[in-house]
């Protein structure tokens, strides 16, 4: 047999090419040392040349993944909108319906606020508290926080395989009860600026200019009210503080006015459910409020409340206006998105499950899940090894932190079992009826589980999201197909930037059952201390550390993380990269040393990958919104505050005591 010489020499060639690094260097800010500003020195020349966008409060590395899976669904929307084949009834045809209600703007502006003029009539016709109430317990089965309190189900937390009713508070128009309450300039400054806004929407409405601003003042006041009696959002870090179990007879006592009764009957939840109340002091409060704050203003307020909940799917200038206040003075976006960027959200929000299937089946190939579940188990087993190794834990903790490992379950993609739309009917023209019909869908749905045991297939995001999560009531992570694409994951790519990039991730979301508030949850999902007390002393020491290291970092401007509302996601980005670096290292036992690839070595391309995660910017008003209310440390402090503490970090860029990217000795923060 002859073989053709040039053949065989592009097979040589062939063979011998090394695999693809996974990094991308053009990215990198060669001015700028590793161990001076690890972030900087990965990300900065990327960031430079792709500035945020005017329509965004922030833009980096993940937000060109997630504009890019909009891209593939606006692909699936248009052709699904364009279907006119399509089986009346069937998700291609509620889709592209729902996609083309949004897009058709003419016949959104043509229309006003006339969508929202059946509500506002039924807040017009309230002529007692016994009214006011009523309306309250109807709007309850649309939408959970039209008023000050709603209802929703949840698994248990000390009884984690059911469905139970908690009983939450909200009524707050501002992100976050701080923003009452603080009298620094920005906080004083965001009140001013509210009021001119629900000034100007109630304006639109057709209310005088000084109507308009004395109900503005008014709508301020009650809500202030509603702050004063919230939690503070590292309370609500205590799942102890917000379980308080109860009856109807004890929800009644703390609220005589309120029907809960009547309530419970119209959301068809039985009298004899557990009522589980997250803030009993707010429940008092709004009793005190409903029989002294005027009914007129209690009006107002409610009216403000379903326009403000609607303004986003009514007429242009509501629309706008609802931008300007929410996008550009909150977290300063510049400009609204594109419209179908719009409408696809909307369709991913509403018909998740729908839009999710089609994205799947284009986007997520089996083989990526079957590589996802790999990795998944050699980081469970590596975590399994650090337990294992941890000294400092007794015998009974150890034994009880490995069945939790144990039990976790991983979602990849998408749900095995997808959701049935059949109830829902969409228009092509009646764009707010649609919404509002897919809101009372979902939220019939949920209110259906009360009572009953928990339905493991439910997930919290959509498959198109690029995000992760775990649910402590369930011991689950999952991880939506939307975060599975380069440069998150990448099937082509060297082992080293997948562990870095989707690993620590993975980590991440593996290290929240053991972060300050996961840690209270065992194995079950179940609120339950499973620690000992001198074991529970010595995690709150670690935690300490890492609290202590986000107080002090200086994120510009003299701003600082609060590090209490940040430790969780903290401690995930620690616990997560050494698992990941640990389970990488695992697949390596046993074989040659991986080559050195686009100049870095392997160890380099892994801490590469996961800074290059991080690469985001914000602008100032969105950077002062995370720091007040995001329990997440801005990407930055993600990737440099993690790297700090890891002397793996260290010895793979010879970084030194006294570099910015290394932390004393003393002070270097460790969980396992």
């Amino acid at each position: 047999m002859r073989f053709n010489l040039s053949f065989l020499l592009c097979l040589a060639l062939f063979a011998a090419e090394p695999p693809k690094s996974g990094i991308e260097t053009s990215g990198f800010d060669m001015t700028c040392k590793p161990c001076d500003d690890f972030w900087r020195f990965v990300n900065g020349t990327f960031l430079d040349k792709n500035p945020i966008p005017a329509r965004y409060p922030n833009w980096g590395v993940m937000s060109i993944v997630s504009e890019a899976n909009k891209e593939r669904s606006r692909t699936i929307l248009e052709a699904a909108m364009a279907n006119k084949r399509a089986a009346a009834g069937s998700d291609t045809r509620k889709i592209g319906d729902l996609y083309g209600s949004c897009m058709d703007e003419s016949a959104i502006n043509a229309r006003g606020i006339q969508p929202l003029k059946p509500e506002l009539d039924r807040v017009a016709a309230v002529k007692s508290v016994k009214d006011l109430v009523g309306l309250f317990l109807a709007l309850e089965r649309y939408n959970p926080f039209q008023g000050p309190i709603g209802i929703v189900g949840a698994p248990d937390a000390k009884n984690s395989k059911v469905v139970v009713a908690y009983v939450g508070n909200g009524g707050l128009s501002l992100p976050d009860r701080d923003y009452y309450m603080k009298d620094d300039p920005r906080s004083v400054e965001i009140r001013k600026q509210f009021v001119q806004h629900v000034t100007k929407m109630f304006e639109l409405m057709g209310e005088s200019p000084t109507a308009a601003a004395n109900a503005a003042e008014s709508i301020l006041k009650l809500e202030t009210s509603f702050a004063d009696a919230s939690m503070t959002n590292v309370m609500r870090r205590d799942p102890y503080a917000r379980y308080n179990k109860m009856d109807l007879a004890g929800l009644t006592k703390l609220a005589p006015t309120y029907d809960w009764k009547t309530l419970l009957t119209t959301l068809k939840i039985s009298e004899k459910e557990t009522l589980i109340v997250s803030e009993p002091k707010f429940i008092s409060l709004f009793e005190k409020q409903l029989n002294e704050f005027p009914l007129e203003n209690w009006k107002t307020w409610l009216r403000w409340r379903l326009l403000n909940n609607g303004a986003s799917e009514l007429s242009e200038p509501f629309a706008d206006e609802d931008f300007h206040f929410n996008k550009t003075i909150l977290t300063g976006a510049k400009e609204q998105l594109p419209r179908w960027q719009i409408c696809s959200n909307i369709v991913d929000a509403q018909l998740g499950d729908a839009l999710g299937k089609a994205f799947t089946e284009k986007h997520f190939p089996p083989a990526a899940k079957k590589r996802m579940l790999e990795l998944v188990d050699n980081m469970r087993a590596s975590l399994a090894e650090e337990l294992q190794a941890a000294d400092w834990l007794a015998p009974e903790t150890r034994k009880n932190a490995l069945a939790k490992l144990n039990a976790f379950k991983a979602k990849i993609g998408y749900p095995d079992r997808w959701r049935d739309y059949s109830a829902i009917s969409i228009s092509p023209k009646n764009y707010y009826e649609n919404v509002q019909g897919t809101v009372l869908d979902r939220r019939l749905y949920q209110l259906a589980k009360i009572g009953k045991p928990v339905d493991r297939n439910d997930w919290g995001m959509t498959p198109p999201t690029v995000n992760a999560y775990y649910s402590p009531l369930q011991n689950e992570i999952a991880f939506p197909a939307g975060i599975l694409q380069p440069p998150m994951f990448d099937m082509s790519a060297d082992d080293a930037a997948n562990y870095g990039a989707i690993g620590a991730v993975i980590g991440h979301e593996m290290g929240h059952g053991f972060d300050d508030q996961g840690s209270k949850f065992d194995a079950e999902g179940n609120l339950k201390n499973w620690w000992t007390p001198e074991d529970r002393t010595k995690f709150e020491q670690r935690a300490n550390c890492v609290i202590d290291q986000f107080n002090t970092i200086d994120v510009g401007d003299g701003l600082h993380h609060t590090g209490k509302l940040v430790v969780g996601e903290a401690l995930g980005d620690l616990g997560g990269l050494k698992l990941a670096y640990q389970a990488y290292h695992r697949t390596l036992r046993g074989k040659p040393a991986p080559p050195v690839l686009d100049g870095y070595t392997t160890d380099q391309r892994f801490f590469i990958a996961f800074a290059h995660v991080w690469g985001n910017q914000y602008r100032e008003e969105a950077k002062r919104l995370r720091l007040n209310t995001d329990p997440h440390p801005l990407a930055k402090f993600r990737a440099n505050g993690t790297v700090m503490n890891m002397p793996e970090f260290h010895k793979a860029f010879g970084c030194k005591q006294g570099d910015a990217m290394v932390r004393p000795a003393e002070k270097q923060c460790k969980l396992w």
